[in-house]
């Protein structure tokens, strides 16, 4: 091992990107963030997979914009079913 090592052209972040993908950070409500973990657990994915995958399903309904009124809907319907399995 070296006692010094040179970092001057070293990058800070991850080392792989995400193609495709934006490291983003918004506020979700505890209960909503809850139930999309507990159905995560229960099917063996990742709660991030399945929120991004209701927003998806979301956005294919129609191209009206997705604004916070039918997406707090949308995050009901969706904890409602997983209370119900």
């Amino acid at each position: 091992m070296r006692d010094e090592y040179d970092f001057s052209k070293g990058k800070r972040g991850a080392v792989l990107s995400a193609k495709g993908k934006t490291r983003i950070t918004i506020y979700i409500d505890d209960d909503t963030l809850a139930a999309f973990r507990a159905r995560a657990e229960q099917m063996g994915s990742g709660y991030q997979t399945l929120m991004n995958e209701a927003l998806k399903a979301s956005l294919a309904k129609d191209d009206k914009p997705l604004t916070a009124a039918p997406l707090r809907r949308i995050l009901r319907e969706e904890m409602a079913e997983g209370a119900g399995r």
